[in-house]
């Protein structure tokens, strides 16, 4: 069918209401001066609570907030990082700025997060840290890699950009590890529009930390604009953090209606030959953006589903290239998961006031590429 006179599904969009636009507004108008910071305090506290962590730094990204905190760890030149090698380049992009190597291994086919035998077997006397990517809001098996961290004596660190509402056996995401990194960006489940959250409950991680996330000035220093380091200026705006006030206001129901839609796409897609994110026993899913992966071997054409998506005005989103296949990494043919995956796999349209009709037509064109017709 042409898209002429087809409403347009996008991929994903924020939920923004009139509690978002007033704080936003009060901030605007008001915000300056002594004032300066009251959106951006109430909104790290805000988080925190939700996620029962000690503390929080606010920032102007996600990939500022990992940043800040391998920085802070002492991460540096010479030193290597292990993570998965399906990630958006924002989780390896701060590893290299710091110096150090990002070591690309295999993940698991069914949550595609880090496998733990290759993190493993990965280890050198180089290593400082493994990342534990959230990926779609599937959890990394936090046990396993914790295991590794505390025998080999690293870092275990998240980047849950992608896992707000993801619960490990009782612990939310980003709250488990060393610390965690948040994106608030506008495809998220939450957002400010940009913007990103460091937390930790090492106190004196959330130190060095803050002092590195203002220009090296340290908390408490009596001389003006005296710097004890080089820091970084990754602060959140006060207009961006109202914004985070009313999302965080919501955050149960935003998390509730990325649920409902993945809900929908499972109980219409469950007899065709793909796998959806997956829930394990113990665990929550927050279901930050619905993903199939079809089978090895089932008749599926990516691209001819994108075809087919663009045709109805569906916005499409390809499931992420293996890191190790962009020109900057080295290549990784022997992480035979992560290479296999692309190419079956697709994100599905996922904001929150997706419709249930919406979602049908999503699914008729998904069961459509499997011979089944509409």
């Amino acid at each position: 069918m042409s898209q002429v006179g087809r409403s347009r599904i996008h991929y994903t969009k924020p939920s923004i209401t009139a509690l978002e636009i007033g704080y936003a507004t009060d901030a605007a108008a008001n915000g300056w001066g002594e004032h300066c910071y009251d959106y951006i305090q109430r909104f790290e506290w805000m988080f925190r609570e939700h996620l029962g962590a000690k503390h929080s730094i606010a920032t102007s990204s996600g990939t500022g907030a990992l940043h800040l905190g391998m920085a802070g760890l002492g991460i540096g030149a010479g030193d290597e990082v292990v993570l998965g090698d399906i990630n958006w380049i924002a989780s390896a992009a701060p590893i290299v700025h710091l110096g150090a190597t990002p070591v690309l291994v295999d993940v698991l086919p069914d949550t595609w997060c880090l496998d733990p035998q290759r993190v493993e077997a990965a280890i050198t006397p180089r290593t400082k840290a493994i990342m534990a990517v959230h990926l779609y809001g599937n959890l990394c098996d936090m046990d396993a890699l914790q295991a590794i961290s505390d025998k080999h004596g690293v870092a275990l660190i998240e980047d849950a950009a992608e896992a707000l509402g993801s619960v490990w056996h009782g612990r939310r995401a980003g709250a488990l590890g060393r610390f965690g990194a948040f994106s608030f960006h506008g495809t998220k489940t939450i957002t400010t529009g940009e913007g990103g959250i460091f937390v930790t409950d090492d106190a004196d991680l959330y130190e060095r930390v803050l002092t590195l996330s203002n220009h090296g000035r340290a908390r408490g220093e009596t001389r003006q604009f005296w710097p004890s380091t080089v820091g970084f200026k990754y602060k959140m705006s006060n207009v961006q953090a109202a914004i985070g006030c009313g999302q965080m206001e919501r955050i149960d129901e935003l998390v509730a209606g990325k649920r409902h839609v993945f809900e929908r796409y499972r109980e219409a897609l469950v007899d065709l030959p793909l796998a959806l994110n997956p829930e394990p026993p113990g665990t929550t899913n927050g279901f930050w953006m619905p993903t199939m992966v079809a089978d090895a071997g089932s008749a599926f054409d990516r691209d001819a589903l994108l075809a087919a998506f663009q045709a109805d005005n569906i916005d499409g989103r390809v499931f992420f290239w293996p890191l190790s296949t962009l020109p900057m990494f080295e290549a990784r043919p022997d992480n035979v998961v992560a290479n296999a995956l692309c190419a079956r796999a697709i994100n599905l349209p996922s904001y929150h006031d997706l419709s249930d009709t919406e979602i049908q037509r999503v699914c008729a064109q998904v069961i459509g590429q499997f011979g089944r017709g509409t």
